[in-house]
């Protein structure tokens, strides 16, 4: 049973769309997309560098456009399931029939604007521990003022908060935790630090109807499938402010007998936390267009 994964912020890096444009369409489908939210996506994937897309209102939607079409490179795939980090949940949506690609992007630019205007009102951060059990770090988290926003599995969960409390967590990790790293992102998200951006989205939803999935949905909220496309837009506004539970998701796929993962570009970030949490299923990252003739083979092997 093959899984398709999208990644979240901080997963993009300087030029990474540029091998995609290249691709019979691509170039024309983004030109597109940009027109209809008012950015644009080729010259931040393409041009712009580490700075320019960290910035929140950029990256989100350029990850999602990155997701798609990366995904629809691949031809017409069916997989068992889908699901996405963090804002990769909007690429899950897309993936699964909630949500066409033009609704999925227009929701997205409004979902990084509003979180980038929330993020401007405190000097906020996130840090990935490495190492280290949850048992014991997530009170020493709670004890700093920290949220444990995002909880991946394989040792990893990651920290949001004020910088200060981040550079307190640096001086005073967790017993077991072998390093901090801060990740190229731009505030504290899943926390309630984005409580100003979940009703902006909320609103931004209500434009929307979303169709039920197509296929087997995996939510970030609780690791549950979700059959309702209602109930999928639902959780994509509320878990702006809420912590990712892609230990759950993780769970989840073993439960519906996962048997490969596919992350689609710019992929490396789930299938390394895949590799380690979800031992015998095989997974593959879409880096570039030269990973999609072994992705289609997986695909052969591993689809229903």
């Amino acid at each position: 049973m093959l899984v398709l994964v999208a990644p979240g912020q901080g997963a993009q890096t300087p030029g990474f769309l540029t091998p995609w444009l290249d691709l019979p369409g691509a170039a024309d489908r983004v030109a597109a997309w940009s027109d209809v939210i008012g950015l644009d996506l080729a010259h931040y994937g393409t041009q712009a560098d580490a700075d320019a897309i960290r910035d929140t209102a950029v990256a989100q939607p350029l990850l999602v456009a990155a997701g798609l079409l990366s995904a629809a490179a691949l031809g017409d795939i069916v997989p068992g399931a889908v699901a996405g980090h963090s804002v990769g949940e909007i690429t899950a949506a897309a993936f699964a029939g909630v949500l066409d690609d033009t609704a999925a992007l227009t929701l997205v630019r409004k979902r990084g604007l509003a979180m980038a205007e929330a993020a401007a009102i405190t000097e906020t951060g996130m840090s990935a521990l490495l190492g280290g059990d949850p048992e014991v770090t997530v009170p020493h988290l709670e004890k700093l003022g920290l949220t444990p926003a995002n909880v991946n599995g394989a040792g990893q969960i990651v920290a949001a908060g004020t910088m200060e409390q981040l550079a307190a967590l640096e001086a005073d990790k967790p017993e077991g935790v072998r390093r901090v790293v801060a990740l190229k992102v731009a505030g504290a998200f899943h926390t309630h630090h984005m409580a100003p951006a979940v009703d902006t989205l909320a609103k931004a939803a209500e434009a929307l109807t979303p169709a039920d999935p197509k296929v087997t949905y995996v939510s970030n909220k609780d690791g549950r499938t979700v059959g309702s496309g209602a109930e999928v837009l639902e959780r994509l506004v509320g878990q702006v402010a809420n912590p990712v539970r892609w230990d759950l998701c993780m769970e989840t796929f073993q439960e519906l007998g996962a048997t490969a993962l596919i992350e689609v570009c710019p992929g490396g970030t789930l299938t390394g936390i895949a590799k380690r949490a979800l031992p015998g299923v095989k997974t593959l990252a879409l880096k570039t267009p030269d990973d999609l003739d072994a992705a289609r083979e997986l695909i052969a092997e591993h689809s229903a």
